[in-house]
């Protein structure tokens, strides 16, 4: 798989947004068939970083009611990766 089809967006929220200037973490959306070595070639390939740490976590999708019935959302994997302390992602 190619780095864009590994990770598919940052995920920008309260605590990744804390997480990213307290301890230089950032939070991904990745592939779910990803594993954390691809996630790390992935993340430096595209950012230009160094990653020292990777963390992932499978998020099961929820059950939401519509007109038509009930239906389930996606199931998605999350990264967190951690970087060396001299190197930053300017996500905005």
């Amino acid at each position: 798989m190619h780095a864009t089809q590994i990770v598919l967006k940052p995920l920008i929220t309260e605590k990744s947004t804390w997480e990213s200037g307290a301890r230089n973490r950032y939070h991904f959306e990745v592939h779910t068939e990803a594993n954390k070595e691809m996630i790390r070639r992935a993340v430096q390939e595209l950012y230009k970083v160094r990653v020292t740490g990777v963390s992932t976590i499978n998020r099961k999708g929820k059950y939401r009611r519509t007109r038509f019935g009930p239906a389930k959302t996606k199931d998605w994997k999350k990264a967190i990766v951690e970087l060396h302390p001299d190197d930053r992602i300017d996500l905005f």
